[in-house]
């Protein structure tokens, strides 16, 4: 064993030693205060009102007792010094949720509206899932995707927040182009099968999945609404609120027929489960049977796992506890082993509500026993501390996500490029870009789709910054004319200036023509300076101007791609189906 390797898996059980040394210590005093009375009664006497050999017992029985409750703390702290290899494997399954962004989902016939009550289910369908790959695509009278396939469920939480039906470029409700995408996602990802989840509030016809009916890929349903008729507001709650209109200006009234979506999700092999408050509709759109039992895979990698050595102290524990077989010794024992030690098990959980109230330094003592610094600096990361937040990360990327959230994206930059990981380069370019390092910033966007070419944040935001850099380029060579021109007066006027200060030399006195020169430099230089100083502070507007306009916010972002991704397709030509007389 080498004693380098040596640690504890769980070290927190070691608190256990404070309460069990304290009990010893007062069993200790108890013990010791039978003594008093061999100062007080004659050794004849106490020989009859003592037994020696049961005080005797008793106190070595206490020994052992104590002896095995510190074993057994030091077994549960998990002692290990030995690695051991251990294969990777993970759930393969894949799901793609399909969000209708119609605008009939903006109906408030379920509060607070059908297209806000889809997202809510969304997240608990994303808690739900502890394993698995999930991708997210959105329709109304085209499909755009949001999140591709991936692990990574946090991403489409956060996204989920800016899709409104207001920011889709085509409007209408084309279920069938939805479909058509989740199972071009899950073919491009090389899986065989998979579950589709539609969240909408309508369709078409029963039939409407017909091209797509596969065993392999159930298709669900979650109905959002209600049966009754109700309106479609496009504007917050107030007098002058507008609704959705025909082209007579007469209110339109969106159905909602549950038939018709428990018809089309079982030709498709799925089910259809009603909006509920719980999980039950989710456990039902989740249910179907897919052909292959076991999806788990063996990753091709193994990691290196501590070997828990506490196991070993059993053998040590097991004759005291031979030794211990007698009426209440055991339950002596357990009451000891039974003292709170916390949940040193339990590394990733959180803190209760009531611990939450401690006292600073103490809160912050007991927080720490229970989180670790990353999920505190998390917690502070959300609440927008970001000082605190830096603090705390210990890991690269989290604190120059930190450092990125404040402002100080020099410092990101840095960071961002010690970390790497998949997403370290597109992070750089964007800290690089709010630098107004462009050109550094497009080669760190190149990394990123070097690595992974279907980045298309990374490809948008290297487009945008491209612009950005040539219309810097030309509103400086603009500018750069425009003070060249301004500086340099044309011959002519060079000439008659330099006929007139001639003229004035011959008229005046050689000293009265300097202290003129000097006064016109003194009236003159002020000017020179104060243009500089113009130029300087137009050219740090204009810088920070392009910076803004670097992308941070989702919903616009998404709003982009999505027009970006029907302009390609009428270009294309691919882009079969056009916006009809019904755009809900």
């Amino acid at each position: 064993m080498l004693p380098e390797l040596f640690h504890f898996l769980r070290p927190a059980a070691l608190l256990g030693l404070i309460p069990l040394a304290i009990i010893i210590y007062f069993w200790i005093r108890h013990v010791g205060a039978s003594n008093t009375w061999r100062a007080a009664v004659s050794e004849d006497l106490l020989a009859v009102l003592m037994d020696p050999k049961e005080h005797g017992r008793s106190r070595g029985m206490g020994y052992l007792l104590s002896a095995l409750a510190c074993i057994g703390l030091i077994g549960i702290a998990g002692p290990t010094w030995e690695r051991l290899p251990q294969n990777v494997e993970k759930n393969n399954e894949s799901l793609v949720i399909v969000l209708d962004l119609s605008l009939s989902m903006l109906a408030e016939d379920v509060s607070p509206s059908r297209v806000e009550r889809a997202k809510q289910k969304i997240v608990d369908i994303l808690r739900l899932r502890q394993e698995g790959m999930t991708a997210l695509v959105v329709f109304a009278g085209d499909a755009h995707k949001v999140v591709p396939l991936t692990e990574d469920t946090k991403t489409i939480e956060n996204l989920l927040v800016a899709l409104t039906p207001a920011m889709m470029p085509v409007f209408g409700s084309d279920a069938d182009h939805g479909v058509a995408l989740a199972r071009e996602l899950l073919a491009n990802a090389g899986m065989q099968e998979g579950r589709i989840v539609l969240l909408t509030d309508g369709l078409e016809t029963a039939n409407i999945f017909a091209r797509h009916r596969s065993k392999a890929f159930p298709i669900s349903i979650i109905g959002v609404g209600k049966s009754e008729r109700t309106q479609v507001p496009l504007s917050a709650p107030g007098p002058d609120r507008q609704f959705l209109t025909d082209d007579q200006g007469r209110i339109i009234k969106v159905d909602f027929s549950p038939n018709l979506l428990t018809q089309a999700a079982q030709q498709s092999y799925g089910n259809y489960a009603p909006l509920s408050l719980n999980d039950a509709d989710i456990e039902v759109a989740l249910a179907t049977r897919l052909p292959t039992e076991d999806v788990t895979i063996e990753v091709e990698r193994e990691f290196d796992t501590w070997m828990d050595q506490g196991f070993w102290l059993a053998l040590v524990m097991a004759p005291i506890l031979l030794i211990c077989f007698r009426r209440g010794a055991l339950v002596g024992m357990l009451l000891v082993l039974s003292v709170p030690t916390g949940s040193p098990l339990a590394e990733d959980s959180t803190p209760m509500a009531a611990n939450q109230s401690l006292p600073h330094p103490l809160g912050n003592l007991w927080q720490g026993l229970w989180q670790r610094p990353d999920q505190r600096g998390y917690q502070a990361l959300q609440a927008g501390e970001h000082d605190k937040a830096r603090s705390l990360f210990k890991d690269d990327a989290w604190r120059a996500a930190a450092l990125y959230r404040g402002g100080e994206y020099e410092q990101a930059a840095r960071l961002y490029s010690q970390s790497g990981g998949k997403e370290g380069p597109y992070n750089l370019g964007n800290a690089l870009a709010k630098l107004g390092d462009f050109d550094a910033a497009i080669e760190a966007y190149d990394q990123a789709l070097a690595q992974r070419p279907d980045h298309e944040d990374a490809a948008f935001n290297k487009a945008l910054v491209e612009q950005l850099k040539q219309q810097q380029e030309t509103e400086q060579s603009e500018a750069d004319q425009a003070s060249s021109a301004e500086q340099e007066p044309s011959s002519s006027q060079e000439d008659a200036q330099e006929q007139s200060a001639q003229e004035e030399e011959a008229e005046q006195p050689e000293p009265k023509a300097s202290e003129q020169q000097a006064e016109e430099a003194e009236t003159e230089e002020p000017g020179e300076q104060s243009d500089a100083e113009q130029r300087q502070e137009e050219k740090e507007a204009a810088l920070e101007k392009w910076l803004r306009r670097v992308p941070d916010d989702p919903g616009g972002l998404l709003r982009r791609k999505f027009q970006h991704e029907t302009k390609r397709r009428l270009r294309q030509g691919d882009y079969s189906r056009r916006q009809g007389d019904q755009i809900w």
